[in-house]
């Protein structure tokens, strides 16, 4: 732990001695101050039956400014908050700003472990298991960098559907660990045995692998990687996995522990819909030292098993931070099974439509374990990225529909569909009609 961190910890120990500045509270009790209004739903409802009920979902819709500009399918970069974690987070931004160094010297260290330990029993893990990070590239950054049991020879694996920046570090440790760096590709039209196949086929062909990168959800097609039985599979010839859960955690009925794996890099501002600039590390309690700590962080300590000294990010976003639990708070009122189930119809509701479209190339699997909000397209044939981007643009200038391009499957480039819980089915059934309209060409 850095000089600056210990003096900033015992300058919070010393604040119940001190007057509180005036109009200054805690996280918690501005969060307590703004419940979200959404009607309760009947006990012993399941999701999917709730999936399907209009008027709850347009009572969460209605927690969401949303624009009418342009109608969003986009809602993967990051999460929209939700009303009243927007009104928390100016409210907690504006006391920040007043308050300035006093709040930040005296108070903000309790906050900070207060939402800490919130974010770990959303989790479900311990607080010495979590480490807050700006997001989940920051977090996974440090996992794969920090990774300090390979060694000259050793082999680590990526696949083709994993995240941009994360292939980049993977292979950085080449030069870093002096490691042999492999990749593979997933099979499409990709099933749960099948990709499970693909990475124990890696496994049997490389007898030097150490370590595997793991998406949990990839934000290329959306297809649920099975994690779990991954994990077990590569635990058994002791092969480490560090996952990437930056689009899982939030939108599917999990908790870190159902991964399966000793490390994980976690996004808290995209389907938990925090303020942007909010993510977690995840090591499993002893597995802290194969982990590198952060530069310097080590200075004048012994140990080297607390988890904070693998993060180092400067002078944070406080309000950012403050507002972690309220946002949480919304989720776990929603209920993530709820979110879920309702995230799979809409998705479904465009994909099963547009399978039908002449011409249309679906990137999405019918099997629910393998399944996100997330989903996939192109017009068949056209697989270049840049027949993607002027898929794209023709669905924005044409019909008023936001998707992004993707790159980097093997297969080919293709166009993102995301909904969000606020998402009105009409917007995808908009879709529908524009493919219809672009097969045609």
């Amino acid at each position: 732990m850095n000089p600056q961190r210990r003096a900033l910890l015992r300058a919070g120990s010393l604040a119940a001695a001190l007057p509180m500045a005036a109009g200054a509270g805690s996280a918690a009790a501005a969060s307590a101050a703004l419940p979200p209004s959404l009607p309760s739903v009947p006990a012993g409802t399941a999701p999917e039956v709730l999936a399907s009920n209009q008027a709850y979902w347009q009572a969460v819709a209605a927690q969401y400014d949303t624009t009418d500009a342009i109608v969003q399918l986009d809602n993967a970069f990051w999460g929209s908050m939700a009303r009243p974690v927007l009104r928390h987070y100016e409210q907690q931004l504006a006391m920040v700003n007043r308050d300035n160094a006093w709040y930040a010297r005296m108070r903000f260290p309790a906050d900070f472990e207060a939402a800490r330990a919130a974010a770990a029993r959303a989790l479900g893990v311990a607080i010495d298991e979590i480490v807050l990070t700006r997001g989940a590239t920051e977090a996974l950054q440090v996992l794969i960098a920090g990774y300090n049991r390979l060694r000259p020879g050793d082999t680590v694996l990526y696949a083709d559907i994993d995240y941009d920046n994360m292939i980049t570090v993977t292979r950085w440790l080449q030069q870093r660990r002096g490691a042999q760096v492999v990749s593979i590709a997933m099979p499409e039209p990709f099933t749960h045995d099948g990709v499970i196949a693909a990475y124990v086929a890696a496994m049997e062909r490389h007898p030097a692998l150490k370590l595997m990168l793991l998406t949990h959800v990839n934000h290329r097609n959306g297809m649920v990687l099975p994690v779990a039985e991954i994990s077990r599979l590569a635990r058994a010839r002791g092969i480490d996995v560090i996952v990437d859960t930056a689009h899982g955690f939030g939108q599917l009925d999990m908790t870190i522990p159902d991964l399966q794996a000793d490390f994980a890099g976690i996004n808290l501002h995209k389907w938990i819909g925090a303020p942007v600039g909010v993510g977690a590390a995840y090591i499993k309690r002893g597995r802290v030292a194969d982990i590198d700590p952060y530069m310097g962080e080590l200075r004048g300590e012994k140990a080297g098993d607390d988890i904070r000294t693998r993060v180092h990010t400067g002078t944070v976003n406080f309000a950012a931070y403050l507002s972690l639990p309220t946002a949480l708070d919304l989720h776990a009122q929603i209920g993530v099974a709820n979110k879920q189930a309702r995230l799979r119809l809409l998705r479904n509701r465009w994909v099963e439509a547009a399978r039908a479209i002449e011409g249309i190339e679906v990137l999405a699997s019918a099997d629910p374990r393998l399944t996100s909000a997330i989903a996939s397209f192109r017009l068949k044939g056209k697989t270049s990225v840049a027949d993607s981007y002027a898929l794209s643009k023709k669905l924005v200038q044409e019909h008023g529909i936001f998707a992004v391009p993707r790159d980097g499957l093997a297969s080919g480039a293709c166009v993102r569909v995301t909904p969000g819980i606020f998402t009105p089915e009409s917007h995808l059934d908009r879709l529908v009609e524009a493919l219809r309209k672009v097969a045609k060409g």
